[in-house]
């Protein structure tokens, strides 16, 4: 059964989502969604590094404040990541995050994606 507070944080997590996925990523929008300043941060260096990335959706769990999405990354390398400069190629990769939602905004983020993978698909 969904409490109040599940459902708030699912719907939270759901149009910071649809917000950000496949949209640049401006500071000003990510403020209206996050008080998590590591996530903003790791957020607009992705930005730079893959405009207007997407993240696409697969599952969406929530528990009290907290909620995990099973999603896949996806964008083109258009600015330097790990080292590498643009090389125009398009990557994805699938990833988990949990979230953890506070008086409507994120607060704190767990995420698991391989990062080697994305190397490894732009040096191949």
């Amino acid at each position: 059964m969904h409490t109040a507070v599940t459902t708030e944080a699912r719907q939270v997590v759901q149009d910071y989502l649809n917000a950000l996925s496949g949209h640049a990523k401006p500071g000003d929008l990510l403020d209206r969604y996050l008080n998590d300043p590591g996530l903003k941060q790791h957020i607009l260096q992705a930005e730079v590094a893959f405009p207007a990335y997407e993240l696409i959706t697969h599952q969406i769990i929530a528990e009290d404040d907290l909620v995990a999405v099973r999603a896949m990354f996806r964008g083109v390398h258009k600015g330097e990541f790990a080292g590498i400069g643009p090389t125009g190629k398009q990557v994805s990769s699938n990833l988990m995050i949990i979230y953890r939602v506070k008086d409507g905004l994120i607060v704190e983020h767990w995420l698991q994606m391989d990062m080697k993978d994305v190397v490894d698909q732009l040096s191949g």
